[in-house]
């Protein structure tokens, strides 16, 4: 007997490559995007903080122990209608200064738990 709901179908897979250092209005923009997308009602985002990477710079940057200020990459990633993820990108042209967003169709298997 299933003790949860399922779907499944299409939907889009937006990533958000950013800088941990990097900063909307003062606060990690890592977590002004989170707000951003919560306050748009999207169902859900996750961030990753990855230990290392570089960008177009090519200036590895990595995790180190003994470092204070570390400017490691951070991956925002969000599963939603591409039309909502569309509307979103004029808002996030104006937060990343430098960054990168990659958008591809993902099939989904969701679970929930019945009501």
């Amino acid at each position: 007997m299933l003790t949860h709901a399922r779907f499944e179908g299409e939907r889009t897979l937006m990533r958000i490559h950013i800088g941990q250092s990097d900063k909307w209005h003062g606060k990690p923009l890592h977590e002004a995007i989170i707000h951003l997308l919560r306050d748009e009602h999207l169902l859900g985002a996750t961030v990753l903080k990855g230990v290392g990477g570089y960008g177009s710079s090519s200036l590895y940057h990595a995790e180190h122990p003994l470092r204070l200020s570390q400017d490691l990459p951070i991956v925002i990633e969000v599963v939603e209608y591409a039309e909502r993820l569309e509307t979103l990108l004029p808002r996030l042209d104006e937060m990343i200064g430098a960054g990168m967003i990659t958008m591809e169709k993902a099939r989904v298997i969701l679970y929930r738990p019945k009501k």
